[in-house]
């Protein structure tokens, strides 16, 4: 079990909104020629598309029921162009025998590595597994100081959606305690269905860790761990960064 198995049967309804970084994975994926390698690969929301695209992809994932989803959705899709391939492991201790164009670590997964210890080993392992002049592509958030100043003991509404087989709607809400020492950030989301009436029908909670990173720190990890950055830009339509930026898409190669 893993902290993610219970999000397996939730995840792509509650996460439906988040379309935006998918024609950027599939991009640099088809500009690496592939083999891919995609870290927290979940229920293969960018993993899919990348393989329809032509590209051979390998999805990792530490969550056994994630990749139950995954291998589900991707029988349904029927054959692909690209050849796709799952595998359940750690990004903090890769050990594969191949080496990959690109390797992406797509939706703030990097920031599920919750010390400096698992983010180097992560990193580590990924320049490990990376072909001669392969790159790094993630995003993370930018931390935003209002957030990270906010007690945590009322949720905020986030989004609704619409539930893919009832129609209901679903109300979600997010609850945030910052440590600020560690920078851990100890979150809760809060799903309401509701029905035509406005009746909350079913409520669940699922509860998750990420360690933030803030733009110089994420930039000093990659060098000391021997990558080169590339790239950093401000979002998914690659945008500079500037102060106005709310993501970080680093691109890194491995030095040589």
């Amino acid at each position: 079990m893993t902290a993610f198995d219970e999000w397996a049967d939730i995840y792509d309804w509650a996460n439906a909104w988040q379309q935006e970084d998918i024609p950027f994975y599939v991009e640099e994926a088809q500009r690496s020629g592939g083999p891919v390698l995609e870290l927290g690969c979940g229920t293969g929301r960018v993993t899919i598309p990348i393989a329809r695209a032509g590209v051979e992809i390998l999805g990792l994932d530490s969550s056994a029921k994630m990749l139950q989803v995954a291998r589900r959705k991707a029988r349904a899709q029927g054959p692909l162009p690209g050849k796709l391939t799952w595998a359940r492991g750690d990004m903090r201790a890769l050990s594969l025998e191949r080496r990959f164009a690109l390797v992406i670590i797509p939706f703030r997964g990097f920031l599920s590595l919750l010390s400096v210890e698992e983010q180097r080993r992560c990193l580590d392992g990924v320049k490990a597994s990376l072909a001669p002049g392969g790159r790094l592509a993630f995003d993370i958030f930018v931390p935003d100081l209002d957030m990270l100043t906010d007690d945590g003991s009322t949720p905020f509404h986030f989004r609704d959606v619409p539930h893919p087989e009832t129609g209901r709607r679903l109300v979600m809400w997010h609850q945030n305690r910052f440590d600020n020492h560690s920078q851990v950030n100890s979150a809760r989301t809060i799903l309401e269905e509701v029905d035509q009436g406005g009746q909350v029908v079913r409520k669940l909670y699922r509860d998750f860790q990420i360690r933030y990173l803030h733009r110089f720190e994420a930039q000093h990890l990659l060098e000391v761990c021997g990558f080169r950055i590339l790239d950093l830009f401000g979002g998914f339509d690659r945008q500079p960064f500037d102060e106005e930026s709310t993501e970080m898409v680093w691109v890194a190669e491995a030095r040589e």
